[in-house]
C-alpha cells in the first residue's frame, strides 16, 4: 500500500486496458455531441511508483459519442520509450521521446497528439493507439509545450519550447496544415518554469514566475520556487523573431500553470487571467506532488484568479486577485480564445482549511458573478471541455463535458452540462473509474481523418 497522496483516492490508477461498448445513458444526449471526449492522466504501470505526480505515465481515456448514442469507451497507455522504463536523460542529453505523454491530448490538423511539456508530442490513432513520436517532418528539434493555443481566426497552432538550459525558450508556428511555418528563439528568457502561455489576436503572452530549475530537487522534476527568480510577462507580436519585438514586464511574485485567456481590450491593454499561487500555495501544492511528509493540504489550495492588465504604451502592469475561491484547469469557448470573452469556467478544489468542496464553476466576468454546480460527496470531477451547441447565438450556448470520479460507488461518468445554467443535460455510465487527471479535448468526428469506428 502507498502513501504517495498521487497514487490514492481519486487519482489510484487503473492497472489495465479495456474497451466498453453501448454504455448507458441517463438524459439525452444532444446530437452534435458527435465526435470523441478524451483525456490524458498520470497513470503508472502497477508495480511502479514514481517519484512525483508528473512523472506516472500517460494514460488517455475516450468516449465516443454518436447522434445521441455513448459508442465506447476505451482507455490505452501512451506506448512510449518511458512507459517501458527508457531513462529521460542519457549520455548524450535529453531523450525527447522518452515522454510520459501524460498531462494533454489536443487534435490538430487531423492528427491526435499526447502531450508532456519535456519531450516530442506522441501521435495516436482515432481508437486511442500509439503511432509514435511526431516531430513535424523533423521541424520540431526542442520539447513542445502540453498546451499549445490554436488561433480560431487563422487555424494557426502557437506553441513553444521550454527547457532549464539555453536556450531557454523557442517560439513555434505551425500552419492550420500541421506544417511549422515559424520558429525563433526568444532571447531575454531564463529557466523559469513554463506551463502555459496565452496568445491574443495580435500578440503572444509568456508568463515566468517564480518556479524555477533547481538542481538539488531530487524528486526528479528538478524546479522549486525561488525569490531570486524575478517574476515578469513577456509580450511579443505573432510571428515574430523575439529578438527585436518582445518586451518584458515585471509582475508580483507568484506562479501560474494555467491561462484562463488573453486578449487586447479597447484601449489597447492586453488583459491576462489566470489561477496564480504565492509562494505558501506552491509549497503546499508541490508536497502533494511528491508525497512530502505532513503535506496536509490537496494541491490548487491556495490557487486564486488573477488579471493583469499590460498597458504598452505606458510600460505599466496592473493587477489584481479577483475572485478568492481556490479554483485550477480554467476553460472557456475556445471559439473567444484571444479575444475578450464573457464566460469562464474552472473547477473549484477545498481550501488549505479543507473547506469548499469540488465543483464546476461558470464565471460572468461582465457582472462579476460566479455560479457553482456541486459534483456531490466524494466526487471529483475533471477539467470541464466546452462544446458549442448547434446553432449557438450566445458566447455560452453549449454544453460543459467532465468526467466525475466517484469514490463511494468505485465509478466514473461523463457528465454532461447546459454551459447556460450548469444543470445536468446527461450523465453516461463510464464502465469502470477513471483516474483523476489532467487535460482533455472534445473532437468533433469532422477534425479526425480517420473516424469511422
Amino acid at each position: 500500500m502507498t502513501s504517495k497522496p498521487y497514487l490514492t483516492g481519486h487519482y489510484t490508477p487503473v492497472a489495465d486496458e479495456v474497451t466498453g461498448l453501448d454504455l448507458t445513458v441517463e438524459g439525452t444526449l444532444p446530437p452534435e455531441l458527435t465526435g470523441r471526449f478524451i483525456r490524458n492522466s498520470h497513470n503508472p504501470k502497477p508495480g511502479v511508483t514514481p517519484t512525483h505526480w508528473f512523472k506516472g505515465s500517460g494514460m488517455v481515456h475516450g468516449i465516443r459519442l454518436r447522434e445521441g448514442r455513448a459508442e465506447w469507451y476505451r482507455n490505452r497507455w501512451v506506448h512510449t520509450p518511458a512507459l517501458d522504463g527508457a531513462p529521460y536523460m542519457t549520455e548524450r542529453g535529453p531523450d525527447l521521446a522518452a515522454s510520459t505523454a501524460g498531462t494533454h491530448v489536443i487534435e490538430h490538423a487531423g492528427r491526435l497528439l499526447a502531450l508532456c511539456e519535456a519531450n516530442l508530442p506522441f501521435e495516436l490513432t482515432a481508437d486511442l493507439e500509439t503511432v509514435g513520436a511526431f516531430d513535424f517532418d523533423g521541424k520540431l528539434r526542442t520539447a513542445m509545450t502540453a498546451h499549445p493555443k490554436e488561433d480560431p481566426v487563422t487555424g494557426e497552432l502557437h506553441f513553444f519550447g521550454s527547457s532549464p538550459f539555453p536556450p531557454y525558450l523557442m517560439y513555434y508556428v505551425s500552419d492550420a496544415k500541421g506544417e511549422i511555418v515559424h520558429s525563433a528563439e526568444i532571447p531575454g528568457a531564463t529557466a523559469s518554469l513554463k506551463h502555459d502561455f496565452a496568445i491574443t489576436r495580435r500578440h503572444v503572452v509568456f508568463v515566468e514566475g517564480n518556479v524555477t530549475f533547481d538542481p538539488t530537487e531530487h524528486s526528479g522534476i528538478p524546479y522549486a520556487w525561488s525569490d531570486q527568480q524575478p517574476a515578469r510577462i513577456g509580450v511579443m507580436p505573432h510571428g515574430s523573431d523575439g529578438t527585436r519585438h518582445i518586451r518584458w514586464f515585471s509582475i508580483e511574485p507568484g506562479n501560474m500553470l494555467h491561462v484562463s485567456n488573453a486578449y487586447e481590450d479597447s484601449q489597447g491593454r492586453i488583459v491576462l487571467e489566470g489561477p496564480t499561487v504565492d509562494r505558501e500555495g506552491f509549497q503546499l501544492s508541490w508536497n502533494w506532488w511528491v508525497g512530502a511528509p505532513g503535506r496536509g493540504s490537496e494541491p490548487n489550495a491556495r490557487s486564486y484568479i488573477r488579471r493583469w492588465m499590460i498597458d504598452l504604451a505606458a510600460g505599466t502592469v496592473d493587477e489584481q486577485i479577483i475572485d478568492d475561491l481556490a479554483v485550477e484547469f480554467p476553460t472557456l469557448n475556445e471559439d473567444y480564445l484571444g479575444a475578450e470573452n464573457r464566460y469562464g469556467y474552472a473547477v473549484s478544489f477545498p481550501d488549505q482549511e479543507g473547506f469548499g468542496g469540488y465543483g464546476v464553476v461558470k464565471y460572468d466576468r461582465t457582472t462579476g458573478a460566479r455560479r457553482i454546480h456541486q459534483v456531490g460527496d466524494a466526487r471529483m470531477p475533471s477539467e470541464a471541455v466546452f462544446v458549442p451547441a448547434a446553432g449557438a447565438t450566445n458566447e455560452d450556448d453549449g454544453y460543459l463535458l467532465t468526467v466525475i470520479s466517484d469514490l463511494k460507488q468505485d465509478s466514473s461518468q461523463l457528465l454532461v452540462l447546459d454551459a447556460v445554467g450548469l444543470n445536468r443535460v446527461a450523465t453516461v455510465h463510464l464502465p469502470r473509474r477513471v483516474t483523476a487527471g489532467i487535460h482533455g479535448s472534445w473532437i468533433p468526428d469532422s477534425e479526425l481523418d480517420n473516424n469511422e469506428n
